[in-house]
Order: C-alpha cells, then sequence, then structure tokens
C-alpha cells in the first residue's frame, strides 16, 4: 500500500469515528424519549399560552455570539391546535414577525407550520421535553438558505422553556441558538 492510501485510509477512518461519535455523545443523539417519565411534563398548551416573553442568543459557527435577541410571543389554543405569533427586536435593530401553526396528536405528535418553513415540520412532546424538527428558509437579506433545524425545548421546575436550536446545512452545524421563554404574569 502506498503512503496516499495509508493517508486517506487514515481520513476515512478519523471522519468514520467523527460521524459515529456525532450520532452517539452530541446533541443530535437526544431522543425524546430519553426524557420519558421526566418532569414536569411538557405541554404545548400549557406552557406555550397566553403571552410570553423570550430572551436568547444565536452563536455563529465558530460558537461566537453572533446576534441578541428578545421576544414578545403569544400563544393560543383551540383543543389541540396553536397558533403562536412571535415578534423579535435584535440587537442590530431588526425586528422580525412569526407566526407558527402547531397541531398536537394525543400521542404527543407535533406538526408544524409556518410561511418561511420548507414543507411542515414535525415532533415529539415526552416528560420535561420537546423535540421539533424542520427546514427553515432564512429571508433573502441573510442569503435565502435553507437550513435544517433541530429545536429542543426542556421545561424547568419553575415553568420556564429553555430552548436550544441547531441550524445546519449539508449537516454541518451553522448556528446555534439558546433562548427561555417565561410565560408574562398578568
Amino acid at each position: 500500500m502506498t503512503a496516499l492510501a495509508y493517508m486517506l485510509l487514515g481520513a476515512a477512518i478519523v471522519l468514520g469515528l467523527f460521524l459515529i461519535l456525532a450520532r452517539v455523545a452530541s446533541f443530535a443523539a437526544q431522543r425524546p424519549e430519553d426524557y420519558a417519565g421526566t418532569g414536569p411534563a411538557f405541554d404545548l398548551r400549557t406552557h406555550l399560552d397566553g403571552p410570553i416573553r423570550c430572551e436568547g442568543v444565536i452563536y455563529g459557527p465558530l460558537g461566537r455570539v453572533a446576534s441578541r435577541f428578545t421576544g414578545d410571543f403569544e400563544g393560543r389554543w383551540d383543543g389541540n391546535r396553536g397558533v403562536m405569533t412571535e415578534h423579535f427586536q435584535y440587537d442590530s435593530g431588526n425586528t422580525q414577525d412569526r407566526e407558527w401553526r402547531l397541531e398536537l396528536g394525543n400521542d404527543g405528535q407535533v406538526r408544524a407550520e409556518a410561511d418561511d418553513l420548507v414543507g411542515t415540520g414535525s415532533g415529539r412532546q415526552s416528560g420535561a421535553s420537546l423535540r421539533l424538527c424542520y427546514n427553515i428558509r432564512l429571508p433573502k437579506e441573510a442569503g435565502g438558505h435553507v437550513l435544517s433545524v433541530t429545536d429542543w425545548m426542556y421545561v424547568t421546575p419553575g415553568g420556564v422553556v429553555v430552548n436550544r436550536s441547531q441550524f445546519r446545512k449539508f449537516g454541518i452545524k451553522v448556528a446555534e441558538l439558546v433562548a427561555t421563554l417565561q410565560k408574562v404574569k398578568a
């Protein structure tokens, strides 16, 4: 075997180990079932209902803070169907308005639609968590790219929801978001 063949074989082995590690011990390796029986139980109809205040940070591909934001949300539910409107204010001065249309199945499955999604998002509530996966099209001023997103939301014992999202392009993480969502007291 030549030196080039050994080098290519070594690179293939390292890549293979990296991919296995990413599937077994990373953000993507979590499953909703991992949180079954944890509490308090996450229920979209309870935790994302009424006025909600959001505060968060977006990290770029190198892990540095790229943006900070606040948001005012309003969740409204009719049985297992809900609408969540979101108004974001970014540290750049930009604002963004979004609307999620959500449907919760009796088995904890979640279906999600929004105008900037490509297709329909799907997820599952389990214990104190919710996982939601979808493809989002960024605004034209942000490049118009389509990114694959995995959202994980976890309910704390005090009822605050912590959201951690990863955004990927061609399987490579290009951004991460961490935010808190807290119901506004009347």
